[in-house]
């Protein structure tokens, strides 16, 4: 799974890797945690060129009763995702980027232990997570915009940690994920296959990241694995 990231990249950045027309309004965040507000990209409708949006982590389809729904749908498998009543109309319909520029996953290290660890790009650089978004309106009408990100079977580097990655996509395939006109999923699941390993990195974190309310550089600063040792969550 996927529950824990960061997003520390520049707004220039931001624009420059996603093609945005301008620098997005996002502050760097290095512990972005489920039911927060997170980046999305999306495919304008109507015109070509991309949005940028805030969303909350946490799909709620259109058709849930309450907002509680999304408290179980911050991954989708993208084994399955295109067949599951909560995710398959956002899977034939709206797809988005969620970008990042690390994640983490905790390593169990004996019975009452876990080690993190960040886990990006070898460059450090920025990237996108394969994502699936909705539209739930409340009893009042209010519009909440959700997201969830979608996860697949883990490379060589994320197995030693955990046995789920999120699905990281190829740049080249940021068009083809984001068009509308692809409804078919068939078209679009071989984009949802593990990232190559030799292209990412890991190292071992402070327990710091445990706790949502740390919100910080240090969250992801690497430390020796003895002394990053945390209970088990």
């Amino acid at each position: 799974m996927c529950g824990r990231y960061r997003l520390a990249a520049k707004e220039r950045y931001l624009r420059d890797h996603f093609g945005l027309d301008e620098d997005p309004p996002w502050q760097p965040r290095w512990n972005i945690a489920p039911t927060q507000q997170v980046a999305a990209i999306r495919q304008h409708p109507a015109e070509p060129r991309r949005i940028f949006s805030l969303m909350r982590w946490g799909l709620i389809p259109y058709w849930a009763n309450d907002q509680s729904f999304g408290l179980k749908t911050i991954n989708a498998m993208s084994e399955t995702a295109a067949q599951k009543p909560a995710f398959r109309d956002a899977f034939r319909r709206r797809r988005c980027l969620i970008p990042a520029d690390g994640f983490f996953e905790w390593k169990k290290t004996g019975p009452n232990h876990k080690q993190p660890y960040n886990i990006g790009l070898a460059t450090g650089s920025v990237f996108a997570f394969a994502g699936l978004w909705d539209l739930w309106r409340d009893p009042n009408n209010n519009v909440l915009e959700t997201c969830t990100i979608l996860t697949t079977r883990p490379n060589s580097l994320v197995a030693e940690v955990h046995d789920r990655m999120p699905a990281i996509l190829d740049p080249d395939d940021y068009e083809r994920w984001l068009d509308p006109g692809i409804t078919n999923p068939e078209m679009i699941l071989d984009c949802l296959k593990p990232f190559d390993a030799t292209l990412m990195s890991k190292y071992p974190v402070s327990p710091r990241v445990n706790r949502p309310e740390n919100d910080d550089e240090e969250c992801a600063r690497e430390v020796p694995a003895e002394n990053s040792v945390l209970t088990l969550f």
